[in-house]
């Protein structure tokens, strides 16, 4: 028998607030077109105000419209995010939320992406691109919420230092698209690992 437990944030986890993230996600995923078509052009007003779990699940609403491309763009876009969360998070243990997202929306865009070694590269590098363009304008410390320290902590200093966050997101992107070049050299052999 299982049970849910519900614990309320402490400290400045209590101002972390996810309830339009976990609204737009539902409308992202409804089972009606138009519902999920306005929420669609909603994220794509303004894709850098979203969470990344909204990004996730965008990709799952264009996978189900047959548009994989753009559901590879914002899947990877969305890992990409995460990534950089959960580095600029204290709580090591934050970073599950990453592998719970990959695992609930990544089979159909890796199934797609991976079958052509171009595609992947392409949604990869695109990812990469507007995540270094566009601005973060949303509220990192979404992760933290995921980790243990959430439950054992008093839910301040969940954040490396703001001063770090630029290299922090530089690495990030180098090691994403250096373990791209691995997971490339790996599937499909060595003219594939270096561009």
């Amino acid at each position: 028998m299982s049970r849910t437990v519900v614990v309320a944030p402490r400290g400045e986890l209590a101002t972390v607030d996810t309830s339009a993230t976990v609204r737009l996600m539902s409308r992202l995923l409804d089972p009606a077109p138009a519902v999920r078509a306005a929420a669609r052009a909603e994220v794509l007003d303004a894709p850098h105000r979203q969470m990344p779990p909204v990004l996730f699940a965008l990709s799952e609403n264009l996978v189900a419209d047959g548009a994989m491309p753009e559901a590879a763009r914002w899947f990877y876009a969305g890992q990409l995010r995460a990534r950089y969360d959960a580095c600029r998070c204290t709580d090591t243990t934050a970073a599950q939320a990453l592998a719970v997202l990959r695992d609930r929306f990544g089979e159909p865009v890796n199934r797609w992406a991976f079958a052509d070694p171009a595609r992947v590269r392409r949604a990869a590098v695109r990812a990469v691109a507007w995540d270094r363009a566009a601005p973060h304008d949303y509220d990192h410390r979404w992760i933290a919420l995921h980790g243990m320290g959430a439950f054992t902590g008093d839910g301040n200093g969940v954040s490396t230092p703001s001063a770090e966050w630029a290299g922090v997101a530089a690495r990030v992107r180098a090691d994403y698209l250096g373990g791209l070049r691995e997971v490339l050299r790996e599937q499909f052999g060595q003219r594939f690992g270096r561009r």
